[in-house]
């Protein structure tokens, strides 16, 4: 019987190599299909086009099949090349671990698709390296950004996005685009200050960089969808619902010490903003409930295979709560600046439990009337409902949540 031979060590081997500028780690869990085209690809593409010495660290989280064999071989074939190995699942703590290790000065990821050009590479490290930015990302969602993948994903990421813009007022475009790069001594301060060590890894880490003042610099990228994506849609959008909620609360009591982070920025207030009169609030807030329920229905689509009919009303309804409260407040009610951000978001969730009521009930009274009913019945259910559900989160976002004054903020 012929016995599995183990892989080699995670040790360079041959004659020392200088100390590398950039190091990009490439964060894998049973990837034995994917990573050795793209560890070769991108070796010759830094080999042929960065100017300086550079390391390629393949992060295996606790992959069970070849992908450790093919990483060392790998490691052993190709100079500058290493692997390290995790027992433990979570793409955030292949980062974190390969990243705490790092001689580099300039720290960088890359999903092991490679659904990023690698000709983004280099203008997403070149700031970073000049000293200009303190982190840089890619983004598939600014002008000037290639992007080919299916509704379903664009839908989803668009909404992620615009959750985070709404409820913690981020200026970034793309906290998921995997492929982002850090400066070390910028790390070094970040990394003890995240937390979470799965997916919402990297969107925790813009976030507290950003609210420090550190320099995002954003790449335009050209991106491809890779049809094999494996990740778990349900579990990791209700695991970044929870990451946003742990992160704005500590954001709210003042528990990271954002102040000792880097460069003291500038806080841009709004200045007195006088709202709109009752007609404009009106028709203002008719044309965001008229754009959130086209989502709220695309998003139930999505959703109901994975989830159920109700379920999936449930957290299609929560998505675009958060959006709709988001829009309102600053389009709406001239609202701007963070001043009651929390208290505005807590009263367009209290509105959510009357539309969800609404909706719910509406779908229980059809499926106990027609329990065969499908989505084709469905829709024009939830239409009538989102439309009585409107009616009265007007009245509540106006009379209580968002009532009609003058806003003003105080510029530091």
């Amino acid at each position: 019987m012929r016995t599995a031979r183990r892989p080699a060590p995670p040790l360079d081997p041959g004659h020392p190599r200088p100390e590398p500028v950039l190091e990009v780690v490439v964060p894998v869990h049973n990837e034995e299909r994917d990573l050795e085209p793209c560890v070769r690809r991108l070796h010759a593409h830094l080999a042929e086009t960065f100017p300086y010495p550079f390391r390629i660290t393949v992060a295996d989280n606790a992959s069970t099949d070849r992908t450790p064999w093919i990483a060392a071989r790998l490691a052993g074939e190709l100079p500058g090349t290493q692997w390290v190995r995790l027992e433990e699942k979570g793409r955030g703590r292949a980062l974190h671990t390969a990243w705490s290790r790092s001689p580099a000065a300039v720290l960088a990821y890359l999903d092991v698709d490679l659904s990023t050009d690698l000709a983004a590479l280099l203008p997403l490290v070149a700031p970073l390296m000049s000293g200009h930015s303190d982190l840089a990302i890619g983004t598939r969602l600014a002008r000037g950004s290639r992007v080919v993948r299916g509704p379903r994903r664009e839908i989803i990421s668009r909404c992620y996005n615009g959750l985070l813009r709404g409820t913690l007022s981020v200026g970034f475009t793309d906290a998921q685009c995997g492929f982002k790069a850090v400066r070390r001594e910028v790390a070094e301060r970040l990394l003890p200050l995240v937390e979470d060590r799965e997916w919402f890894f990297d969107t925790e880490l813009l976030v507290i960089a950003e609210r420090a003042g550190l320099r995002i610099h954003e790449v335009p990228v050209d991106w491809v969808d890779d049809p094999d994506s494996r990740v778990d849609l349900l579990p990791t959008a209700l695991a970044d619902l929870r990451g946003m909620a742990r992160l704005g609360r500590a954001l709210a009591r003042g528990r990271l010490p954002l102040a000792a982070l880097g460069s003291a920025g500038t806080t841009v207030a709004s200045v007195a903003v006088r709202p709109p009169g009752r007609l404009a609030q009106l028709l203002r807030f008719a044309a965001v409930g008229a754009a959130g329920t086209l989502l709220h229905l695309a998003l139930y689509v999505l959703l109901r295979p994975a989830a159920g009919s109700q379920a999936g009303n449930a957290l299609a309804l929560l998505l675009c709560t958060v959006l709709n409260t988001a829009a309102n407040r600053r389009f709406t009610f001239g609202v701007r600046g963070r001043t009651g951000l929390p208290f505005h978001h807590v009263g367009g969730l209290v509105a959510l439990l009357a539309g969800l009521a609404l909706t719910s009930g509406a779908l229980a009274v059809l499926h106990h009337t027609d329990p065969g009913a499908g989505p084709g019945a469905e829709l024009p259910v939830l239409v009538g409902a989102n439309l009585a559900a409107a009616l009265l989160r007007f009245r509540l976002l106006r009379a209580w949540v968002l009532p009609a004054r003058t806003t003003e903020t105080t510029a530091s």
